[in-house]
């Protein structure tokens, strides 16, 4: 069975998601919500977590949670483990109450902290719980526009700082901030995360891979970590493909963004904006390019050219 990765290391931050086993409810009762609080305020106090952003639905939870320590693992195995016991316990049950390993998600905090706060605090909303977020008891969002006394657990500031330094101006930005999608369809943030696991720009995900990935041996196990195995950049990608097309700039482009879009491993954004077309086109581009070389043999010739130069039995 493959396993997540987990990177960690001092000052990461993550959002965390766990859900029921068969997706039944881990949150039963009030008395339940209140428990849980508590095993999130000892993490605190025992591992040094931080946590930013919470919602506690019926059968799942979401948190924003920073690591000063880098012992991601530790903390989740109190949280988890703490709560399942007491859950048992309680209920006079054996066996699994989560469904699986938790899922952590590396994040580029300066890029997505807000982004994901509003996410995290209009799941309620999304789910038709409530109308609007302030009516949920059980998320951190009260807390961030000022209705109720913050926890001693639970750290708002760093992201209210995002929208302003007086506490009063930031609570009603970010209000407004969230306001603006409620009762809308957008996007989930978490789209943009890379290989199930690091949701950032491009240098914050490269950083990340050199800095703790680089040394890792590639696990069957571990597919993330073989999504992630270093790729093709698209500058080397485009300097062997000049090399072999000469003369020729519009089939230097597809063949270019062609060998991009299969080998560099960059998201469709990256790629469109590396090329400076929509996101559609590198798909479509590549498409086409893939079935003009059943019929061109020249053409496929020198793709394969292009593919030795870059050695792709390494990628």
């Amino acid at each position: 069975m493959s396993r997540p990765l987990r990177i960690e290391f001092p000052g990461a931050f993550y959002h965390i998601t766990s859900r029921g086993n068969e997706q039944k409810d881990i949150f039963k009762s009030q008395r339940d919500r209140i428990k849980f609080f508590s095993y999130l305020e000892s993490a605190t106090q025992r591992y040094g977590a931080v946590i930013h952003v919470y919602c506690l639905m019926d059968n799942h939870y979401h948190l924003l949670l920073e690591t000063p320590l880098g012992n991601l693992s530790q903390i989740m195995r109190h949280i988890n483990g703490a709560y399942t016991t007491y859950f048992n316990v309680k209920r006079k049950r054996t066996g699994h109450l989560l469904q699986g390993r938790y899922k952590a998600i590396l994040v580029d905090v300066d890029e997505y902290a807000k982004e994901l706060s509003r996410y995290i605090h209009l799941n309620p909303v999304r789910g038709e719980i409530i109308d609007r977020p302030e009516e949920y008891s059980w998320s951190s969002y009260r807390y961030y526009v000022g209705l109720e006394e913050v926890p001693d657990w639970l750290v708002v500031d760093f992201i209210l700082s995002y929208f302003d330094t007086k506490a009063s101006n930031a609570q009603k930005k970010y209000r407004m901030f969230v306001d603006e999608m409620v009762g809308r369809e957008y996007d989930s943030p978490l789209k943009e995360t890379v290989a199930s696991t690091i949701l950032g720009e491009a240098d914050f995900v490269d950083g990340i891979k050199r800095k703790y990935l680089n040394s890792k041996e590639v696990d069957r196990d571990l597919p993330a970590l073989r999504e992630l195995s270093p790729k093709l950049s698209p500058e080397r990608i485009i300097g062997e493909v000049k090399s072999v097309i000469k003369n020729d700039s519009v089939l230097l482009n597809k063949v270019g963004l062609y060998f991009c879009h299969r080998y560099s491993g960059r998201r469709l954004k990256e790629i469109a904006k590396y090329f400076g077309v929509g996101e559609s086109a590198v798909s479509q581009t590549s498409r086409r390019l893939e079935f003009r070389l059943s019929k061109d043999y020249k053409l496929r010739r020198k793709i394969e050219r292009i593919g030795e130069k870059l050695d792709l039995s390494n990628v």
